[in-house]
């Protein structure tokens, strides 16, 4: 949905990286947008040496150091997920390369966010920074000062957040007291996020990670998703369909969000502002959070077929009802 960003991946996919610096000259400061679009481009950047490219012909490029930084973490969360060899090699790697960018940039939280994303791979939390004690009790021990840093320089920075997730997901305690966290903190940041925030979304990722870690028998039909029409579930949808969906702003929303937000109102049996998220979010699909939560493992594409349904069913709900009919509850 961020057409200037399609471009540069197009262009950084076949080695050219000049519109890349150039879509980063013009984002500028505005922290939200150069932070979404370094981590889209760090994911196709990191096949290639692009970016290694870029800096050998501008090594005093900022931007580029950035990238570098971006592309380091990316393939350190790649290595580690495969537990290649080279994981703890590339992980301090990217560690150094955060480290240089946030020195030269200092008003910058792209480096903070590197250094956070790297956090989910203590699980053990041996690191001292990701032994914080959180100004929230409720919440466990974490990357809290790493947090701090960001929101300093970008608050609300949904990135960020949505590092600290992964990071209490990744942390080496039970499943339950994992997921506990998770919800703890996804409630604890939608309480206080301001109107526009895409962190008022963050409960709903919390329960698309209980049904990722349930056994397929425990999130069937109708158990499961029954609790998306029941409070508080339903009241996070809402809350994030009035006060971030439907308030004005230029920047381009994430489409992962907007599915997420298209779930939970579907789900929730709110039909009519499910198909206004559905016709927003266009031509464009995404696998979660379809792909977590359909309820046919029998079938490799269950998540397509289900997001298809429920784009179905919510659009033919609303042409069959005026737009001041309200969904059933």
């Amino acid at each position: 949905m961020d057409e200037a960003l399609g471009f540069a991946l197009v262009e950084l996919q076949a080695g050219r990286w000049r519109p890349a610096r150039d879509l980063l000259a013009a984002t500028g400061d505005r922290w939200g947008l150069r932070t979404a679009r370094t981590q889209v481009l760090a994911v196709t950047a990191a096949r290639s040496d692009v970016v290694g490219v870029w800096l050998s012909e501008e090594p005093e490029s900022y931007d580029a150091q950035v990238m570098r930084a971006r592309v380091w973490v990316e393939r350190a969360l790649r290595a580690h997920q495969q537990r290649h060899a080279s994981a703890a090699a590339l992980e301090e790697a990217a560690r150094q390369a955060a480290l240089v960018a946030a020195h030269r940039g200092p008003l910058d939280p792209v480096p903070w966010v590197c250094l956070l994303a790297l956090a989910q791979l203590d699980g053990r939390q041996v690191r001292r920074e990701h032994r914080d004690h959180s100004t929230e009790p409720m919440l466990p021990t974490g990357p809290w000062g790493l947090l701090h840093g960001v929101n300093q320089r970008d608050a609300y920075n949904r990135e960020a957040f949505h590092r600290v997730l992964q990071f209490m997901l990744a942390r080496e305690v039970p499943p339950a007291a994992s997921l506990a966290a998770v919800f703890d903190f996804g409630r604890w940041v939608a309480s206080w996020s301001p109107a526009g925030s895409p962190l008022l979304l963050l409960p709903l990722y919390a329960l698309v990670e209980q049904c990722r870690r349930q056994s397929l028998r425990d999130r069937a039909e109708p158990l499961w998703r029954r609790q998306w029409a029941e409070e508080p579930t339903i009241r996070y949808s809402l809350t994030a369909f009035h006060h971030w969906f439907r308030q004005p702003d230029p920047a381009p929303r994430s489409v992962t969000d907007l599915h997420h937000l298209a779930y939970g109102l579907w789900a929730g049996h709110r039909f009519v502002e499910a198909a206004e998220v559905f016709t927003a979010v266009g031509p464009y699909a995404a696998r979660e959070p379809w792909a977590s939560v359909h309820d046919d493992p029998n079938r490799p594409d269950s998540g397509k077929l289900l997001l298809l349904r429920a784009r179905r069913e919510s659009l033919s709900f609303a042409r069959a009802h005026p737009p001041h009919a309200a969904s059933p509850r």
